[in-house]
């Protein structure tokens, strides 16, 4: 009989604890490893979606107001930036790219921006990538009403190229707020997992003239993304706008003002990872309890093993290995689990009448401290035989008694 036969047929056997076990401790591996991988795939995301600017401009306000509304396009502008004030940070000296978006209108609860064909051109991505309009489709004309759309809205929409949409007012969706335009979809862009796959894209002036809205912000833009021709400059911008200007707010570099949300939400990931680790302490626990009720079960299995032979190594082994068959779900904890209760324990204890073979007895503590598996053959008087009782007769061992009924033993093993 092999170990694999033994192991396989006692997980038969216990099918509904091993079943239980493997779902507890799958349950709380994958919740702990879920809340591990959500923050930190949310950390890098957050972190490396930049989109090559390296800073937002602004009207007065939070700086990570500014970034999640310029970037990610999660929330609403803290107000605007005149096009006098747009026309100046484009002129100055530091700044290499000065982009303006222009938000405040949704198709169905997706967002629409306004900007220029220069966002998609002028900063490539990271690493290498950049904005490309997919094949069959084209960038908009200036001061048309076309539109190109990201991937991921263009799929959600079931939109393609040639459809036509009617934009609504505000960041949500509202029946009520329609306007009168209509837009034609001219192209998508390639997937770039960014927050710009999830937007629909007008020209600028579409949305700063489009009915419904302030004439008299007709010029003025929600945030500016800017691109620096060194990291210095925008440090001196900083200083410059932040500490002596009262209109606008400068949010750089964008990678502290990312950290700074995180720092935020801190408490939340912690009492998550307080729970989970909680899941996975019970679990543990509830693995070593079913496990200890389990050898305490078996005693007259393990008995029958040593007096076919089996060293207490080779018992303990298989034990381990049973524990760990749950289909390979928690193999370290709970065969950590099983050595922490059956590596307590010493020799086997005496047999029933104080004279047996104590080589019957196994060293797993929940076995040894038991005591009184030493029964079989005890000073040849009295031995199990299999199914029925053989009497050996004289001075003969337990082992002489298992040779002639060790048939029925195994059967009853792996039955």
């Amino acid at each position: 009989m092999t170990w694999a036969l033994l192991v396989g047929r006692s997980l038969r056997q216990h099918a509904l604890t091993t079943g239980v076990t493997a779902a507890s401790l799958a349950l709380a591996g994958g919740l702990v490893m879920t809340v591990w991988v959500v923050k930190t795939q949310a950390e890098q995301a957050f972190a490396n979606t930049t989109s090559g600017y390296d800073a937002v401009l602004g009207a007065r306000g939070s700086k990570l107001q500014l970034v999640l509304s310029g970037l990610f396009h999660l929330e609403a502008a803290p107000g605007t930036v005149s096009g006098e004030d747009l026309a100046q940070i484009r002129r100055h000296p530091a700044v290499a790219v000065a982009v303006p978006i222009t938000m405040g209108d949704n198709y169905r609860g997706w967002r629409i921006v306004g900007t220029e064909p220069a966002m998609f051109t002028a900063v490539p991505l990271a690493d290498g990538w950049a904005y490309v309009v997919a094949p069959g489709g084209r960038m908009w004309a200036e001061g048309a009403r076309e539109a190109v759309v990201g991937s991921f809205a263009m799929e959600r929409l079931g939109w393609k190229v040639g459809a036509t949409f009617t934009p609504y007012h505000g960041l949500t969706f509202d029946p009520a707020a329609r306007h009168e335009e209509v837009y034609t979809v001219v192209g998508q862009l390639e997937p770039t997992n960014t927050p710009a796959d999830r937007v629909i894209w007008i020209p600028l002036s579409g949305v700063q003239t489009m009915s419904g809205h302030d004439p008299a912000l007709a010029t003025a833009v929600s945030a500016v993304l800017l691109k620096f021709h060194a990291p210095t400059a925008g440090m001196m911008l900083d200083i410059a706008i932040n500490r002596r200007d009262t209109r606008m707010t400068l949010a750089f570099p964008i990678g502290v003002v990312v950290a700074d949300l995180f720092n935020r939400m801190g408490w939340v990931t912690g009492v998550l990872e307080l729970v989970a680790y909680l899941v996975a302490l019970v679990a543990a626990g509830s693995v070593l309890a079913g496990i200890y009720a389990s050898l305490a079960a078996r005693r007259r299995d393990i008995a029958i093993l040593r007096s076919l032979g089996a060293r207490r190594r080779t018992v303990c082994w298989v034990m381990l290995a049973e524990a760990g068959g749950d289909r390979g779900l928690g193999r370290g904890v709970r065969g950590g689990g099983l050595s922490g209760i059956v590596g307590r324990g010493g020799g086997g204890g005496a047999g029933a009448d104080g004279r047996g073979d104590r080589r019957v007895g196994v060293g797993c503590g929940a076995v040894g401290r038991a005591g009184g598996l030493g029964g079989f053959g005890g000073a040849g008087r009295r031995g199990a035989g299999g199914g029925g009782v053989s009497d050996a007769g004289g001075g003969e061992s337990g082992a002489g008694v298992v040779r002639r009924g060790g048939r029925g033993i195994v059967a009853m093993v792996l039955t």
